[in-house]
């Protein structure tokens, strides 16, 4: 089974469709879409376990140039 987040993303100004198309061409991410609201981008990622997953957004998606801000929720199951 593996583990998945959402990843919140912020991006400058007239840079989320960019960073979107970026971020869509990275293996584990699974939907990556433009949003209006607080937040430019919302990413649903996977990954065989909790520190690849971390690994995942650290070291791919947050180096993805027009990111600004990152927040990170697992996704957990309550029932």
């Amino acid at each position: 089974m593996s583990v998945q987040a959402y990843v919140l993303i912020q991006t400058e100004v007239g840079k989320a469709v960019t960073v979107v198309e970026s971020i869509r061409s990275i293996s584990g991410v699974a939907v990556a879409e433009d949003v209006t609201g607080p937040y430019d981008v919302i990413v649903k990622a996977e990954a065989p376990t909790m520190d690849e997953l971390g690994r995942l957004v650290v070291a791919k998606i947050q180096s993805v140039p027009g990111i600004t801000r990152t927040l990170t929720c697992p996704v957990v199951n309550l029932g």
